[in-house]
């Protein structure tokens, strides 16, 4: 029987090299900044209100940086992690221009690195995304690696390519969005009195607060991104009939827990690397923690950049312990995220 529908990429339809054009471009609105405050408990300043933005150097206030995120990245899944078995890390994701309502979102991604696992019956894909807007002018580029399912496990195994990544954005590099200008930041009205220089590298801080995760609130956030990958939709697509909580919306949700205490880490310039390290259920309790890796001034008035590490658990952590004796992940750690933000001097 003829077909017109699309199965999803296995991984051996992927070459190396080869360059994919995902389908659908959006143009995200103020329904979209209102729908993610509804999703997550985030309350920083810069994205909630025109007067603070107006005051920091912009024209208005643009979307959060992680809408241009889940956005440009739910582009990507039809053509690459449909058949996913899971969304293993990211690194180098650079957010270069911020995006604002009306501005429209479009993605390609570049295979960089393939290699077969050794069970056979699925692979790594590694792909170099970037996603433009109405102008053509990149707003965010990332590289992310994904395990996919083999559609035939007795075919042959591809050469192993691993992508030379770098293990962080550098200090110098840190992309600064044009305009920006913290020198008559309002400290009151972005809620906590903390600057740049009032964090020391090794800190760490507690975000004490929870939310528990709940299957229409990943569905909806799911949908919302337009992320159609299998894992988080249809329980007959893994073996133990669970969905799959998509894991940007534990970023998202670690991200908004971070404002208790990191309130002035207004917009987020790069992520170095991110693991997610455990699968999370509906019913866990998401909660967050922050180490302060480095710091770095900028040649943007009135702003500095920190590079945190933040943490997501499942359940409470009391002990903000990263790594078990073994030096494997302690339990209940579900999200190892390292990224730098932008904070006021």
């Amino acid at each position: 029987m003829a077909t017109k529908t699309n199965p999803g990429r296995f991984f051996e339809d992927f070459r190396l090299g080869e360059t994919l054009v995902h389908a659908t471009p959006r143009t995200v609105t103020e329904g979209d900044r209102a729908l993610y405050t509804a999703l997550y408990p985030t309350r920083f300043a810069l994205q909630s209100s025109d007067r603070f933005a107006q005051m920091s150097g912009f024209d208005e206030s643009p979307l959060d940086d992680l809408i241009t995120f889940h956005v440009a990245f739910g582009k990507t899944v039809p053509d690459v992690s449909l058949n996913a078995v899971a969304n293993l890390g990211y690194a180098d994701c650079r957010f270069l221009k911020p995006i604002f309502p009306g501005d429209t979102i479009r993605t390609t991604s570049e295979v960089i690195g393939l290699k077969e696992n050794r069970s056979g019956k699925t692979g790594i894909v590694y792909v170099r995304s970037t996603a433009v807007d109405q102008m053509d002018d990149p707003v965010l580029t990332w590289a992310r690696w994904v395990m996919v399912n083999k559609r035939d496990v007795a075919s042959p195994a591809t050469e192993p390519v691993l992508p030379a990544l770098p293990e962080a954005v550098s200090a110098g590099d840190v992309p600064i969005a044009e305009g920006l200008d913290f020198s008559g930041y309002d400290f009151d009205l972005a809620g906590e009195p903390h600057r740049w220089g009032d964090y020391a590298v090794g800190e760490k801080i507690d975000h004490v607060d929870g939310v528990t995760v709940e299957e229409a609130d990943h569905l909806f956030a799911t949908r919302l991104w337009q992320n159609t990958a299998k894992v988080h939709f249809n329980i007959q697509a893994r073996d133990d009939a669970r969905r799959l909580i998509y894991g940007g919306h534990v970023i998202s949700l670690a991200r908004a827990l971070s404002f208790n205490g990191l309130a002035n880490a207004q917009m987020i310039a790069a992520i170095n690397a991110g693991s997610h390290v455990a699968p999370c259920y509906a019913g866990d309790t998401v909660y967050a923690w922050s180490e302060v890796l480095d710091k770095t001034e900028t040649a943007a008035p009135g702003v500095g950049a920190l590079r945190l590490r933040l943490v997501a658990t499942r359940n409470r952590d009391a002990d903000m312990a990263l790594r078990a004796e073994d030096g494997k992940y302690a339990p209940g750690v579900l999200l190892d995220l390292d990224y730098w933000a932008l904070v006021p001097v």
